[in-house]
C-alpha cells in the first residue's frame, strides 16, 4: 500500500540480536486428540500398528492411544512459530532424543533454552542453537531436541 506507515508489525519473532545464550522461554500448551493422530498418520503413512490400531493393545508395549515422536516434533515446531515468525530462514540440523511417549490427550508445551550463538559470514544473519524439552500436563520431559537455525539480524554490526 502507497503511504504505509512503518512501525513495530505485531507476530514478528525474534531476531538474532535479541537473544542471549542461556535465555530461556516456554510456549502455550496444545492437548493431541485422536483426530489429530488420525489425520497425521493418514499424512504420513506411519500406519503402524502400534499407532493405527486402537482394539487390540494386549500385546503392545504401550497399553495407551501413543502418537508418533515424529507428531510431538512437528507440534513443538509449531508452537515454536511464534519465535522465529519473519525471522527465521533456515532449519539446518537437530538432534533428537524421546524420553517417553506422548499419547492422545496429552497437552504438551515446549520450554527452550539459548545455547549457542554465533554470526554468520553475513552480517544480515546468525546462527541460534536451542535446547528444546516438550513437556507434558504432568511436567515430564516427553522429548529433547536441539536445533541449529539461521536466523535474521536486525542490522549489521
Amino acid at each position: 500500500m502507497s503511504g504505509e506507515r512503518r512501525g513495530l508489525r505485531l507476530g514478528t519473532g525474534l531476531y538474532w540480536d535479541d537473544l542471549s545464550v542461556g535465555a530461556w522461554f516456554h510456549t502455550a500448551g496444545r492437548t493431541i486428540t485422536e483426530a489429530d493422530l488420525s489425520a497425521f498418520v493418514n499424512l504420513t503413512w506411519l500406519t503402524e500398528e502400534l499407532f493405527t490400531n486402537a482394539a487390540e493393545r494386549d500385546d503392545m508395549a504401550i497399553k495407551g492411544r501413543v502418537v508418533p515422536g515424529a507428531l510431538v516434533y512437528s507440534f513443538a515446531e509449531g508452537l515454536l512459530t511464534a519465535f522465529m515468525q519473519g525471522t527465521g530462514l533456515a532449519f539446518l540440523e537437530a538432534g533428537f532424543t524421546v524420553h517417553a511417549p506422548t499419547l492422545v490427550g496429552d497437552t504438551m508445551r515446549l520450554e527452550c533454552e539459548v545455547s549457542e550463538l554465533r554470526p554468520t559470514s553475513k552480517p544480515d544473519r546468525g546462527l541460534v542453537r536451542t535446547t528444546n524439552h516438550v513437556v507434558n500436563q504432568r511436567g515430564e520431559t516427553v522429548v529433547t531436541y536441539t536445533p541449529l537455525r539461521l536466523m535474521r539480524r536486525r542490522a549489521a554490526p
